[in-house]
C-alpha cells in the first residue's frame, strides 16, 4: 500500500536528520498462509527501533535481530521465517533485508509521483537461499527512470518480484457535520487521502477534522473541479436534500470508483428521480457505482459504526468482494 511506503519514507526522513542509518525488510515470496501478503515493508534503525510491520507481530523481534549484520558490513541478505514450526498457522516467508538510503533526488521523485497520483513500481531481486549474496536488492521505477534503495549493484537475472503501488485511495467527503467527522477520521486510518468538501459559509477548518488531508469550501457547480479517478470514492452527507441534489448534478460526468449516499431508501429514489428530471445529459456509468444506503447491513446505528459500514462497503466495491462472513468462505482470504 502507498501509504505504508510514505509512512516508512517520513520516518526515514527522521531518522536521517539524527544520523541512524536505516535497514529496510521485504516480504518477496511466501509458501503457504501468511498475515500480509509479498511486498509487505518494515524499517529497522541503528537504535533498535522499527516502524511498520510484515506481519501480525510474531515476525519483527527475528527481523530486528537479522538485520544487525546489514548495519555492519552494509550486504543485503535473504532471511527465512518458517511459521509452521513456530507458529502452526503461517506459511514460509522469504524477507528481503537490505540498506535503505535513498537520497533527496529519489525522495522529491517520489513526492512528485504521489502529488500526480501516478502508479509506482518497485522491483525487488532476491534468492530462496538463505544468507548474503551479490547482487540483492531493490529499486523503484518513476518517472522514466530506476532509483535503487542503496548504493549498491543488483543482479537482474535473479528471481525478481515486482509490485505496482496504486495513488493512494482517496476519499471525498461533501458534507461536514458530526458523521463526517467520524467518517474522516475512521477513514484515515486506513491509510486514505481525505477530502472534507464544505459549504462556503462553513467556518470549519482541517483542525475540526482529524486524519483529514484538506478542507475545501466549495459551490457544487465547482465539484468536478477537484481529481476524480478510478481511486477515488465519494461521499454525499450534507444532510440537506437540495445541496445533495445540486452536489451529485455536479458529479453528472464524473467517475469516481464508488458513490454515496446518505439516507435511506425513499430519500435515495427521490433524489435519482429529481437528479434525471433535472439533468439533460450525464454519465451513465456513475450510476453503476452509486450506492444509497450506504454501507453494508451490519447493524450499524452510531456514527462511529456507520462510518464502518460505509469503509467495508467502498472496500468491498473498490476490491470486486461480496461481502461474507470468512467463516463461510471456502477458498484462500486473499485472492
Amino acid at each position: 500500500m502507498i501509504h505504508e511506503l510514505l509512512k516508512l519514507k517520513e520516518s526515514y526522513i527522521l531518522a536521517q536528520t539524527i544520523g541512524l542509518k536505516s535497514v529496510i525488510a521485504t516480504v518477496v515470496s511466501i509458501e503457504g498462509s501468511s498475515y500480509r501478503r509479498p511486498g509487505v515493508r518494515m524499517l529497522i534503525f541503528e537504535n533498535d527501533t522499527m516502524v511498520g510491520a510484515v506481519s501480525g507481530g510474531c515476525v519483527e523481534n527475528e527481523i530486528l535481530k537479522q538485520s544487525q549484520s546489514v548495519f555492519l558490513d552494509n550486504k543485503a541478505k535473504i532471511m527465512i521465517y518458517d511459521g509452521r514450526y513456530r507458529l502452526g498457522c503461517e506459511g514460509i516467508l522469504y524477507i528481503l533485508l537490505e540498506l535503505f538510503s535513498p537520497d533527496a533526488a529519489v525522495l522529491d521523485a517520489l513526492e512528485t509521483v504521489v502529488k500526480k497520483r501516478q502508479t509506482l513500481q518497485i522491483e525487488s531481486f532476491y534468492t530462496k537461499t538463505e544468507g548474503i549474496q551479490p547482487g540483492l536488492g531493490s529499486e523503484f521505477h518513476f518517472e522514466g527512470r530506476n532509483f535503487a534503495f542503496s548504493n549498491i549493484q543488483l543482479d537482474k537475472t535473479l528471481l525478481a518480484y515486482t509490485q505496482i503501488l496504486q495513488p493512494r485511495f482517496h476519499l471525498i467527503i461533501i458534507g461536514s457535520e458530526h458523521d463526517a467527522v467520524q467518517l474522516c477520521q475512521f477513514a484515515s486510518l486506513t491509510g486514505w487521502q481525505i477530502t472534507i468538501v464544505a459549504s462556503l459559509k462553513d467556518p470549519k477548518t482541517i483542525a475540526n477534522f482529524p486524519g483529514a488531508n484538506q478542507v475545501l469550501h466549495l459551490l457544487p457547480e465547482e465539484i468536478d473541479s477537484l481529481s476524480i479517478d478510478s481511486e477515488t470514492a465519494v461521499m454525499l452527507m450534507t444532510h440537506s436534500y437540495s445541496t445533495d441534489l445540486k452536489f451529485l448534478t455536479g458529479l453528472k460526468n464524473t467517475q469516481p470508483a464508488y458513490l454515496g449516499l446518505l439516507g435511506p431508501v425513499k430519500r435515495r429514489n427521490q433524489i435519482l428521480n429529481d437528479f434525471f428530471e433535472f439533468t439533460d445529459s450525464y454519465n451513465e456509468n456513475l450510476l453503476d457505482v452509486t450506492y444509497g444506503p450506504s454501507g453494508i447491513s451490519i447493524g450499524a446505528e452510531t456514527p462511529q459504526e456507520i462510518a464502518i459500514s460505509i469503509i467495508a462497503e467502498i472496500l468491498s466495491v473498490v476490491r470486486k468482494e461480496e461481502p461474507i462472513s470468512l467463516k463461510y468462505k471456502n477458498s484462500a482470504i486473499h485472492s
